[in-house]
């Protein structure tokens, strides 16, 4: 590849990338629309109903967003009657989250958008194993990725 292609958009990593998770983010819009929720509150959700009580940190490291991203997300969700958020007991410098009834009550709703967008995701052009094989090498890419930012963040801190 040539210096002055280096920075076409079309040779970039990260283009393509940005742009699926742009299209899959709207294509889940219409099913979360029914039930109120954005995408970010969508994935709150999804990480409270499979570890019912968490502290906002925890959700964040989940989630990997910051406290600033995530508070007024929880706030809202809060006001909305889907979660409530206490003082941890152990220590009162962190908030818990946990689900309401009503929260807990989105899960049956949300059951099926995986579902149905996996499937809206295949064609001709793409099967499921190649959903899949992608979602493994972003898994890959995102568990070396953050080890790479970790390494980065401790060596900082050592100098």
């Amino acid at each position: 590849m040539k210096i002055e292609d280096q920075l076409k958009l079309e040779n970039q990593i990260c283009f393509p990338i940005y742009s699926v998770s742009r299209l899959i983010t709207k294509a889940y819009k219409p099913y979360l629309e029914k039930m109120g929720l954005t995408y970010p509150q969508y994935l709150v959700m999804l990480v409270l109903w499979e570890h019912e009580k968490l502290t906002v940190n925890q959700i964040g490291i989940n989630l990997q967003l910051n406290t600033n991203t995530l508070s007024p997300l929880i706030k809202r969700m809060e006001q909305m009657e889907l979660l409530k958020r206490t003082r941890s007991v152990k220590d009162e410098r962190s908030i818990v989250v946990e689900l309401t009834k009503k929260g807990l009550n989105y899960k049956k709703e949300a059951i099926p958008i995986p579902q149905t967008l996996l499937r809206s995701l295949i064609s001709e052009e793409v099967e499921l194993k190649d959903i899949i094989s992608l979602k493994e090498t972003l898994d890959k890419l995102i568990n070396l990725l953050n080890k790479d930012l970790k390494n980065e963040v401790i060596a900082s801190q050592s100098t």
